[in-house]
């Protein structure tokens, strides 16, 4: 099968999108499959990789002012267009439904090849960075929710990572896509306990405090994560019993939030280490003593899979599918959105009991272990053989709209 997947993100550049489509490409490369990947070049010019059966086309691409790391394109559509002619795909695969998913479904209708697209953001990752003044905030959402209604009916099959965004979706559009986990590498996040030396190396690297518990976020450091909150509660939490923060990622609030660090007080038990590739990321993961998130938009949240797998308790928010992997009680806490109090107070208790929080992170391994990496990829496979199927079926007419794959009511 020939198989075109398009995203707005790909390695080096680092979001949870881009790291999956990634590892979706070379399995599918390496399940015999032919794979076209079209993203954003990480350089201001375009270019090409070719490997045994995976091409990565880079488009053309500007500093994108709203996120640290990443690129975006101009208007790359007569590039797509070529390059999908050229390469003939079986299926496409979009991760997005702007720039590429555009250029994705025209190819697709006009070729009559079966688009299938995976929703890894949903209208509230946009609307976050509007003031909540004039009700902004729900009038960008309603014209999004339009958009994306527009854009399912055209896919010829629709995905998401949980049960949650799945029903969302539903109810906003009528369609129920298929739920397909993104998974974990389960034997690169494993729950194994370091040695004091194993350890010692690790903080080392970071550059943290020998003998001090871990707080550890990790994720993107901009508005939508609301970090902010991380750091005020770890600050409170840190006035009751002696620990340390850490941050891994990078984003335009890190400069805000390394000053919030100084004006609480913490700032020499913080540490933002930046960017940190997954291999090195897991051992971080089992140094540490607990995992907080604020963020109230996931979609799965890749980073809460890979902190149950490394066997870490979990401290989070009740919004959005976040309960899904954090069950309260089991192998986390959930709290209030917005409630700092609350976030702060359930840090210090898994700080102040560790035997307690030790029971849970080994809960979480259980939770994530029905998440396995292989078989979400294995699923996408399938996905594309369904998908495919419809290239065979006869074109339908207007006047039966109910038989167009991906029409509302539909379960895809």
């Amino acid at each position: 099968m020939k198989i075109a997947l398009l995203a707005p993100s790909y390695p080096p550049m680092v979001s949870g999108a881009a790291l999956f489509v990634e590892k979706l490409a070379r399995e599918m490369a390496r399940c015999g499959h032919e794979v076209l990947v079209l993203t954003t070049s990480d350089r201001s010019y375009p270019y090409r990789v070719t490997g045994p059966r995976l091409i990565v086309e880079r488009c053309r691409s500007y500093r994108n002012p709203m996120r640290v790391g990443q690129r975006i394109v101009g208007w790359p559509h007569r590039l797509l267009m070529a390059r999908l002619e050229e390469f003939a795909p079986d299926v496409i695969h979009i991760h997005e439904p702007f720039q590429f998913g555009f250029s994705s479904l025209f190819y697709g209708r006009r070729q009559r090849v079966p688009v299938v697209f995976t929703i890894h953001q949903l209208p509230w990752f946009f609307s976050a960075y509007l003031p909540k003044a004039f009700h902004l905030q729900q009038t960008l959402e309603k014209v999004l929710w339009r958009y994306a209604c527009w854009v399912l009916r055209q896919c010829t099959l629709v995905a998401v990572p949980t049960q949650t965004i799945a029903e969302v979706v539903h109810a906003h559009t009528g369609i129920l896509p298929e739920v397909i986990s993104c998974g974990v590498d389960l034997d690169t996040f494993q729950p194994f306990a370091l040695d004091s030396g194993e350890e010692d190396i690790v903080r080392a690297r970071l550059g943290v405090l020998t003998g001090f518990p871990i707080i550890l976020h990790v994720g993107r450091l901009d508005l939508d994560k609301h970090v902010e909150r991380v750091v005020r509660a770890a600050a409170q939490a840190m006035q009751q019993v002696p620990a340390q923060l850490v941050v891994v990622g990078d984003g335009t609030q890190r400069k805000k939030l390394i000053q919030l660090c100084r004006d609480l007080d913490i700032f020499e038990r913080s540490h933002f280490s930046g960017f940190i590739l997954q291999d090195g990321l897991a051992e971080i993961y089992r140094a540490s003593a607990l995992f907080v998130t604020a963020s109230e938009i996931e979609t799965q949240g890749i980073v809460l899979l890979e902190a149950a797998a490394c066997g870490l308790p979990i401290v989070a928010v009740r919004a959005t599918c976040v309960h899904e992997i954090v069950h309260s009680g089991e192998n986390g806490l959930l709290v209030t959105p917005g409630d700092i109090k609350e976030l702060a107070g359930s840090i210090t208790w898994m700080l102040q009991h560790p035997a307690e929080a030790r029971i849970m992170g080994k809960a979480g391994r259980k939770i994530v272990e029905s998440h396995p990496l292989k078989a979400a990829l294995n699923a996408y496979e399938v996905l594309y053989e369904k998908a495919a199927q419809f290239a065979q079926l006869p074109a339908v007419t207007a006047s039966t709209p109910a038989a167009v794959p991906g029409r509302p009511k539909r379960s895809v």
